[in-house]
C-alpha cells in the first residue's frame, strides 16, 4: 500500500468524493476486510457495500488482498490502494488553477494556484515514475517559525528571496544540453492551528455519517526564479 497517491481522473475524483465511499477506504486502509465485514461497521446490507467496494476496485482505489472460506462461501479480502488520497486539479481539467494568468506574491489565491499545479505535475510524474519503475527525484523543507512582529517577517521573506534567487542564478545553466529543467517553489503562509484542523475533520465526519444510507449511482517544468516567495496575510 501506498502512503498517498494522487487521483487524476475524474470520475475516480467523484467516486472517492462520495461520503459512504470515503468511509470504506477509511476502513480497508486500516486493513483487509470483506464486505460483510465492513458492512456492520459502516451499517449498510452487505450487498450494498459490496456494490460499493466493486465501484472503487473499478476505479483502482481498491484492490484485491486475498480471499478466505467462511463456511461454505468464499469471501474476498480487499484494502486501499493508498493510505491517504489527493485529487489532483487535473481531474477538473478545465477549470483548474493556472498560477501564469497572474502573478502576485502577497495572493493567497495565488499561492493556492501554485499549491494546485504543485500537485498536478508531481501526481503525473509520480504517474510516469511507477509505469517506468523509476523513483522520482524530489526534495522538500517544511519547518516553522514565529515571527515577534510584522517587521520581522518582511525582513525573514526579504532574506529569503535573496538566498533563494542567488541560489537559482548561481546553478542555473540553461545552456547544459544534458540538463534537467526543476520547478522551485518557495511559500510562507500562517500555521493552521491544531484545533482548528480537529474541527474540520469533526464536522466532515459529522457529514458523512447524516449521509442517507442508499447506493449511489510531465517531466519537471522549467526552472523559474522568483522575484520572492509567496506570502499571505
Amino acid at each position: 500500500m501506498l502512503d498517498v497517491t494522487v487521483i487524476e481522473d475524474a470520475e475516480a475524483a467523484a467516486v472517492s468524493l462520495d461520503p459512504i465511499r470515503a468511509r470504506l477506504l477509511a476502513e480497508l486502509a486500516a486493513g483487509p476486510a470483506s464486505a460483510a465485514m465492513l458492512a456492520g461497521k459502516v451499517g449498510l446490507p452487505r450487498q450494498k457495500v459490496n456494490y460499493h467496494l466493486k465501484t472503487l476496485e473499478r476505479h483502482g482505489l481498491v484492490e484485491l488482498a486475498g480471499e478466505r472460506r467462511k463456511g461454505n462461501v468464499t469471501e474476498r479480502m480487499m484494502r486501499a490502494t493508498a493510505a491517504s488520497y489527493v485529487i489532483s486539479p487535473q481531474a477538473l481539467a478545465a477549470v483548474q488553477p493556472d498560477p501564469d494568468r497572474f502573478r502576485d506574491q502577497l495572493s493567497a489565491r495565488w499561492l493556492l494556484a501554485l499549491g494546485a499545479r504543485l500537485v498536478r505535475d508531481v501526481g503525473s510524474l509520480l504517474t510516469g515514475a511507477a509505469k517506468a519503475r523509476q523513483r522520482l527525484a524530489t526534495y522538500a523543507l517544511d519547518g516553522e517559525v514565529t515571527f515577534a512582529s510584522a517587521a520581522d517577517r518582511a525582513a525573514f521573506i526579504e532574506e529569503l528571496t535573496a538566498g533563494v534567487s542567488a541560489l537559482i542564478r548561481k546553478y542555473h545553466d540553461g545552456d547544459a544540453e544534458a540538463g534537467r529543467p526543476h520547478r522551485i517553489v518557495v511559500a510562507v503562509h500562517p500555521t493552521l492551528r491544531p484545533e482548528a484542523v480537529a474541527q474540520t475533520e469533526t464536522e466532515a465526519e459529522a457529514a458523512t455519517r447524516a449521509e442517507p444510507e442508499a447506493v449511489t449511482g510531465t517531466g519537471p517544468e522549467a526552472v523559474e526564479a522568483p522575484a520572492g516567495p509567496e506570502t499571505t496575510h
